[in-house]
């Protein structure tokens, strides 16, 4: 029985993350069909244990009593401990899925981490998460991801504006990050959330956007530094909408020239329904 009541729950659980659009806190939604058919291959095994559930309890309807159907119980004893510890570890994902609010990563979460890009990083040559510059090589073989960024070159180059929208804010970031002198003084528009970081002189500022490459683990955070007029604000976790010219910078703390948007004109917006951005295949 304890079965059934687990795969109802993480049926119920993957229902209410699409209904209510948390999934896409988690998963790039290019995948989405595979959270919709573990809803259906759940509702699937609930079926069959309920079946076998009915069909054993008909079988064993005359064991009335333990004390005449001759099984020594202690090792059951012990084997039903160990379901219902396996029973409880599974549950634990179920009811905080379901009571605790899906949180909003922001410049929290930067400021924990840090800004750094991963080749200059010490630690896990491994680790999936990125920072600013997004970079999908990893994904395709040499000559695949050339092929990509080519596309990607070709879809932009002569295009006298560049807005970096929902759609294809990875996208087109990672081939500015790649090709920046194919880029200057070209007009480009992005949304993000503002973070000061520590070592910006007094007019930088960094706008950036969380982005999912597939899902929450390999979650980075990705954007352009700002060249900013004086009277902008610079505290965090505002959302602004910003249009400048792109130039380069070589920003030491990375190590690494960088591009970095002058900006020429600038508005306050609300933070969007979906606030993060995901990579288009």
């Amino acid at each position: 029985m304890l079965r059934i009541f687990v795969l109802i729950g993480f049926t119920y659980l993957f229902l209410h993350l699409h209904a209510t659009g948390d999934i896409s806190k988690y998963i790039n939604m290019k995948y989405s069909y595979i959270s919709e058919s573990a809803i259906y291959i759940f509702v699937l095994f609930t079926i069959i244990c309920v079946y076998n559930y009915m069909k054993k309890d008909k079988n064993n309807h005359d064991h009335d009593s333990c004390e005449h159907c001759g099984h020594d119980h202690s090792h059951e004893e012990n084997s039903f401990w160990k379901r219902g510890l396996t029973i409880v570890a599974l549950m634990l994902p179920i009811l905080t899925g379901l009571m605790l609010p899906v949180a909003t990563l922001d410049s929290n979460i930067v400021e924990k981490k840090g800004l750094y890009f991963p080749a200059y990083d010490e630690g896990d040559e491994y680790s999936q998460h990125q920072f600013l510059q997004p970079n999908t090589s990893g994904y395709y073989g040499k000559e695949g991801y050339a092929e990509v960024m080519d596309k990607g070159l070709d879809k932009l180059k002569n295009l006298k504006e560049i807005t970096l929208g929902e759609d294809n804010f990875l996208n087109d970031l990672e081939t500015i990050y790649n090709y920046p002198g194919q880029f200057m003084d070209r007009e480009i528009t992005i949304t993000g959330f503002s973070y000061k970081e520590e070592d910006l002189i007094n007019n930088q500022l960094f706008l950036l956007r969380f982005g999912i490459i597939h899902c929450i683990a390999d979650a980075g955070v990705f954007g352009m530094l700002l060249d900013i007029p004086d009277d902008m604000k610079k505290d965090n976790d505002q959302w602004l909408q910003v249009t400048g010219k792109l130039e380069t910078i070589y920003y030491q703390p990375f190590k690494k020239t960088i591009p970095i948007l002058k900006v020429t004109d600038w508005k306050t917006i609300n933070e969007p329904d979906d606030p993060y951005v995901y990579r288009q295949y």
